[in-house]
């Protein structure tokens, strides 16, 4: 049985069963390791589409370096490695989070954002993110009910998309919640007299006058982009 570490060569037998297509039990019966062991080897090195052997490797003796006692030792920003990759997905996970999406459907949305197709299948979401298929079925779900996700068959796979119309469906999502706020204000307002009435209708109005106005907008935006 293998040590417990991954080699070089180790690496680069992940990286070549990956492109030619094969299951994480496959690659792990080749190496005779835990299919758990790949999985999470793939997950914190960019995922099934962007591992790459040198780069694993390089990424595990700077987390070996940065554990080690001693001066802290920091990352160039400037340099793409995994874990800078990694932080990011979670800050942006963090502020979809903050404006109302949810946390497990922010963490797909920010995992297809930083991958390099946009895409990806339910296994490589587990592989990547560490959930459950549960989880991932749920967020994708969501996130295809409300048109922020695409779904492709890739043989005999799902693949789930998001592609450069995001902005706009997301925001035509925005639009049709004001569309509601607006008309229940306003059906609020023709039965509540007195101030809560007026409140009401006011309110109403607001969401009116914002969705013409991000109708235009989102309609320019479009349009644009061809």
């Amino acid at each position: 049985m293998p040590g417990d570490r991954l080699t070089h060569d180790e690496r680069g037998q992940i990286a070549s069963g990956l492109a030619a297509g094969l299951t994480y039990a496959e690659i792990a019966r080749r190496m005779d390791r835990p299919k758990s062991t790949i999985i999470r080897e793939v997950a914190r090195n960019g995922g099934a589409h962007r591992y790459r052997a040198d780069q694993a490797q390089q990424a595990t003796r700077w987390r070996a370096r940065r554990r080690a006692p001693g001066p802290p030792v920091h990352a160039d920003p400037g340099v793409r490695t995994p874990e800078a990759l990694r932080d990011f997905e979670r800050e942006f996970a963090e502020m979809m989070a903050g404006t109302g999406v949810p946390p497990m459907m922010a963490r797909v949305l920010a995992c297809l954002f930083t991958s390099d197709t946009g895409s990806g299948t339910a296994a490589e979401l587990v592989a990547r993110l560490e959930v459950s298929p549960a989880s991932v079925s749920k967020a994708v779900g969501w996130l295809e009910q409300r048109g922020l996700i695409a779904r492709e068959r890739d043989g005999r796979r799902q693949r789930y998309v998001i592609d450069d119309q995001f902005g706009y469906r997301a925001w035509q999502a925005s639009l049709d919640s004001m569309t509601r706020w607006a008309d229940l204000t306003r059906r609020g307002a023709g039965l509540v007299d007195g101030p809560a009435g007026a409140r009401l209708a006011d309110t109403s109005r607001f969401f009116r006058s914002l969705h013409q106005d991000m109708s235009e907008a989102a309609e320019h935006w479009r349009r644009s982009l061809g």
